[in-house]
């Protein structure tokens, strides 16, 4: 995989342009001052190096792991932080390490095609990595925006279609003023309908998502349509730019992302050939809502071309459209065809919205929160 290395620059844009459709502290603060030690090992740029090596030394910013026969790969991720010395990097750091901590982790074939891609302006990049981990997880896959007043972190981990494990989603948008958080385990099928795979994924797991509620409180309004995809759990926030809020959210990711490593590490595979085509399909209709309706489209769109811009969202970002199943999006959602045959590109066509939590502490869907 070939080397790179970029300086991410980045006019400002509308913090809901980048919001997702779906949308205890750590002992050690990952965010360090400017006087510590630490800090002088930021760099103006990120770097993003990958090299075969055999055996390995693997690190990502002050954390290294080394010489381990089992996993052809070295990355060194490092990000430049805002002002506030907050950077996303860690997050990045702590789920790659820990998911190599636990799993054999490979570089994705996606990698050498979506490693980095440069701005329509000549001056802004945009920084991806791809992996996968044979036999259970079809594709770990991030895209990182970051300069003096943003950053931008979309994470996600897609297990392969022989397991109904959900869909890890982690898409943060942040400034200096304002931080518009989604963090959840995506349910591949539906809990409303489907109780047995709330009870599987959920029910364990819901003193987590009520302590992390409270710390990181509902975001206020959001669709019905976007409702569908997520779980009691989910994480949907705006906050401040306070430190205790970041040190809030740094943990709720590691303790999601673990939780979601487990429930891969647990899952048995699937030897129902209709139960497999059921998780296909599940996993591909997610991936179509998401290319259709992610409203990134217009932040990729500006930055690098309407056709690149598709390109990336398609097959980088919700790679699994064209490999998972042949339905386009009309046939999973008819609601949103027009007369012409197109795809209305309205965000909400039920036209309600939550202004709060609409799960009980049980998980149960309760629709008294409701506004037209």
């Amino acid at each position: 995989v070939s080397n790179q290395q970029a300086t991410l620059v980045l006019s400002t844009v509308p913090p809901t342009e980048l919001i997702p459709f779906m949308a205890s502290f750590p002992s050690t603060s990952p965010f360090p001052s400017p006087s510590s030690s630490s800090s002088s090992s930021y760099s103006s740029t990120m770097s993003l190096s990958y090299s075969r090596l055999h055996p390995t030394a693997w690190s990502c910013g002050n954390n290294n792991r080394h010489s381990n026969p089992h996993h052809p790969l070295r990355i060194s991720v490092s990000l430049s932080p805002p002002p506030s010395s907050f950077s996303y990097r860690e997050f990045l750091n702590f789920a790659l390490t820990e998911t190599e901590r636990r799993t054999l982790l490979l570089p994705s074939p996606l990698q050498e095609k979506y490693s980095s891609i440069t701005a329509v302006d000549g001056r802004t990049d945009l920084q991806m990595l791809a992996f996968q981990s044979p036999p259970k997880i079809r594709l770990l896959r991030s895209l990182s925006i970051q300069n003096e007043s943003m950053q931008v972190l979309d994470f996600a981990g897609f297990a392969r279609p022989e397991y109904d494990v959900p869909i890890f989603c982690a898409n943060f948008f942040s400034t200096a003023n304002i931080n518009i958080i989604v963090l959840d385990l995506n349910p591949l099928h539906n809990i409303s309908d489907r109780k047995d795979y709330k009870e599987k994924y959920y029910e364990k797991l819901m003193d987590l998502g009520l302590r992390y509620a409270e710390l990181l409180p509902w975001g206020g309004k959001l669709t019905s349509e976007s409702l569908k995809f997520f779980s009691p759990i989910v994480i949907w926030t705006k906050f401040q730019s306070v430190d205790c809020m970041y040190e809030n959210l740094y943990s709720a990711f590691t303790e999601y992302y673990k939780a979601w490593l487990q429930l891969i590490e647990e899952a048995a595979e699937e030897t129902d050939d209709a139960l497999v085509l059921s998780n296909r399909e599940a996993q591909h209709r997610y991936l179509t809502w998401r290319a259709e309706k992610d409203p990134g489209h217009g932040v990729l769109k500006r930055l690098v071309g309407e056709m690149r811009a598709k390109d990336v969202i398609r097959n980088f970002l919700f790679h699994g459209i064209e490999e998972l199943g042949s339905k386009g999006f009309l046939d999973y959602f008819p609601e949103y065809r027009c007369q012409d045959g197109t795809v209305n590109q309205n965000r909400s066509m039920i036209g309600k919205s939550f202004e709060s939590r609409p799960w009980d502490a049980s998980g149960e869907f309760i629709a008294n929160n409701t506004e037209d």
